[in-house]
């Protein structure tokens, strides 16, 4: 399990005296603990279902974050932010490649019967069903629109 690997890997991070992973790891461990709480779930805990999304939104965060420093010029807390997110993507699934997206994309639009942008949503709904947490959903509906206005 997520929650387990990363109890585990929390501790391994305190024994090497690597702050900013400990830092990192705890600030997710609060974010499940608080879906925990609200779910309900506390003494059960998160499936790895539950746990992969908010381990990716968690990781959106930290890319929006550092494109905002970057954006004001702090190079520095950008890298940090970006840091962190490495160590965090560590938890999740391979992401797909963007060739890899474009062929799903294709294929939904064919399946469904897509013609165009009143179709958008349904297909960018199904692609993101298809694809679970190894694709962004920003660029899954960029390709789409791409495909869509063609």
């Amino acid at each position: 399990m997520l929650e387990e690997r990363l109890e585990q890997d929390i501790k391994s991070a305190l024994l090497a005296g690597d702050a900013q992973r400990v830092s990192t790891l705890r600030q997710v461990k609060s974010v499940l603990l608080n879906a925990k709480v609200a779910t309900g779930k506390r003494e059960s805990g998160l499936s790895d279902d539950e746990v992969l999304p908010l381990l990716a939104k968690e990781a959106k965060k930290r890319q929006e974050s550092a494109d905002l420093y970057k954006q004001g010029g702090n190079e520095e807390r950008a890298a940090a932010e970006l840091a962190e997110k490495t160590i965090i993507e560590n938890y999740l699934p391979a992401q797909l490649t963007e060739g890899e997206l474009i062929e799903l994309v294709e294929k939904t639009i064919a399946e469904t019967g897509a013609a165009g942008f009143q179709d958008m949503g349904s297909v960018i709904a199904q692609v993101k069903k298809l694809a679970g947490p190894t694709a962004d959903g920003a660029t899954i509906a960029r390709l789409v629109k791409e495909k869509l206005s063609v």
